[in-house]
């Protein structure tokens, strides 16, 4: 029985998209059991780039076979998906579900500048597209397209932002990888605020504003900056 139609019947009869990871414990699940054969228990440490294989040859053959439907990874996931052409039936039978409104143009520019150059900080952004984004990041953050990914390491620690699994479902991308080619939009500098300073090795980094005076002269705590000399007083006048 070979691995691709074993494949095929757990997606055809799946409620939901299954990512390699999860194929792969329904494998190892089916090995375990007391019943299972010499074919079942061969499939118990199959190894991704198999299931990749196997995935793909499946969804060349269902392409070749012209289906109304195919085999499609969306976000990381693989599910089977009507085709396009269908819609108008598909619509009748199911009714047209609620979507939430589309992206205006500023929130696909918005998205589009972090999917190419996250981590990124909301100033960052704003440095490309020349205006506040205030508004914007949060629609896009409500909907689950973008989402904080930490602190960059410079003054102030701002936000860092990026893409989520839901905005690869959006677009209907398998990865990152699948967006397309935007050399002059990766080119853009950025100006970065100053990044933060170590004062001693093995201590918490600090803003330069921050260091102490004696740090900032290079002089080490324990040591006490020379006091000047006190001016002479001159003698009382006779």
């Amino acid at each position: 029985m070979e691995l691709k139609f074993i494949l095929e019947s757990l997606l055809f009869s799946a409620q939901k998209p299954l990512s390699l990871a999860e194929l792969r414990d329904v494998l190892a699940t089916a090995a375990g059991q007391e019943d299972a054969d010499a074919t079942v228990k061969s499939l118990k440490k199959v190894k991704e780039a198999e299931l990749t294989g196997a995935l793909e040859q499946l969804a060349q053959d269902h392409e070749a076979a012209a289906r109304s439907y195919r085999l499609a990874c969306v976000a990381g996931a693989w599910q089977f998906v009507t085709q396009p052409d269908y819609a108008p039936w598909l619509k009748a039978l199911v009714g047209v579900k609620a979507r939430p409104p589309r992206l205006s143009q500023p929130a696909l520019e918005t998205v589009a500048i972090i999917a190419y150059r996250q981590p990124i900080t909301r100033a960052e952004v704003e440095q490309i597209r020349g205006v506040s984004v205030d508004g914007t990041m949060q629609t896009l953050i409500e909907r689950g397209l973008v989402e904080s990914m930490g602190r960059a390491e410079v003054v102030g620690r701002p936000n860092t932002y990026g893409t989520t699994a839901t905005f690869l479902e959006y677009f209907g991308l398998g990865s990152l990888g699948g967006l397309p080619a935007a050399d002059e939009l990766r080119r853009i500098v950025v100006e970065k605020p100053p990044a933060l300073v170590t004062a001693e090795p093995g201590l918490a980094t600090v803003p330069p504003d921050q260091l102490t005076l004696n740090e900032a002269e290079g002089v080490k705590d324990d040591e006490t900056p020379a006091a000047s000399a006190p001016a002479e007083t001159p003698p009382p006048g006779n």
